[in-house]
């Protein structure tokens, strides 16, 4: 069922798979990487996707925000061009779930009319999330299954409105958010944490010394910060470190244990775990599919 694709061999290796009903909806399953980093820039027609990443490692450009692997993403595509950044090497393997604003306004709104609820608010409220399991179970079990012909139409089907379904079910049980206001001082002020926090964090940051350069109290330091990056302090900064781990291991020959205290952890089996956490893969299989070309290369030239 649906359609295979090959990627280029001339920019990468692998395929991608989707399955599209009608103008409904599709569901896509990605295997491949590129051999060298490649910049995404397309506009997307508009629609609601559910994703989890096995593996992964990029950059979002438009706003910059990293790549993160073992989370379930949702995001809302409204026509506007699309930037990514992929790192060379590194395998994205993904399953997701496609809706056309035809299926969740025109159809559920017909079908459901006396009760619909949009399930936009509740896609764009995950945001990388690792605790919802019943999502993860559900992609999974798309991704395994094998029929063909009517069967794998009304699987496929029941799967989507299944994903719907949990969506709704989260929207319920959400709470209203009023956004919050936030001035244009500790915007400033937010701006400078942030400076600080990029250059410092390979260090032992502790929330009352980021909350004195803020000139705010720590709630209220940690409850602006979430408003405008959209992830913890903590996650923040954890972000930060892979994406220097991820250069160090592409780029040098410091060992594991090196490069976890370089970016800031003691332990090396903690920077392992957080790492695997990040992308999908342990430090040391990141190194080894990142360098994997350029190990290559040598051969390539004496075959020529």
């Amino acid at each position: 069922m649906g359609q295979c694709y090959k990627i280029d061999p001339k920019i990468g290796k692998g395929h991608y798979w989707i399955y599209a009903h009608s103008n409904l909806f599709a569901i896509a399953i990605h295997d491949f990487y590129f051999y060298e980093d490649y910049l995404l820039e397309c506009r997307l027609p508009e629609y609601l996707s559910i994703t989890y990443y096995d593996s992964l490692s990029g950059e979002e450009l438009n706003p910059y925000k990293r790549l993160n692997a073992g989370c379930v993403k949702g995001y809302w595509s409204n026509g506007e061009i699309y930037k990514a950044l992929f790192h060379k090497n590194i395998p994205i393997r993904s399953i997701g779930i496609e809706i056309t604003p035809e299926y969740y306004e025109d159809y559920l709104k017909s079908k459901y009319s006396g009760e619909y609820i949009s399930p936009r608010s509740a896609v764009l409220s995950i945001d990388e999330d690792t605790s919802f399991p019943e999502m993860v179970l559900l992609l999974h079990q798309i991704r395994i299954y094998k029929s063909t012909g009517m069967a794998a139409r009304l699987f496929f089907e029941s799967k989507v409105t299944e994903a719907i379904s949990l969506l709704i079910e989260r929207s319920k049980q959400m709470k209203p958010k009023t956004p919050k206001r936030i001035t244009k001082q500790d915007l400033e002020n937010l701006e400078t944490v942030t400076s600080y926090i990029n250059d410092h964090y390979a260090y032992d940051l502790h929330l009352e010394k980021l909350s004195q350069i803020a000139c705010m109290g720590t709630t209220k330091l940690k409850s602006n910060f979430k408003e405008i990056y959209k992830c913890t302090i903590t996650e923040y900064i954890q972000h930060r470190r892979m994406s220097q781990a991820e250069h160090l291991l592409g780029n040098t020959d410091l060992n594991i244990g090196q490069i976890a205290g370089i970016v800031g952890y003691q332990s090396a089996s903690r920077f392992s775990e957080l790492f695997r956490k990040s992308t999908g893969l342990l430090p040391s299989k990141y190194r080894e599919l990142s360098l994997g070309e350029k190990m290559r290369l040598p051969n390539k030239a004496a075959s020529i």
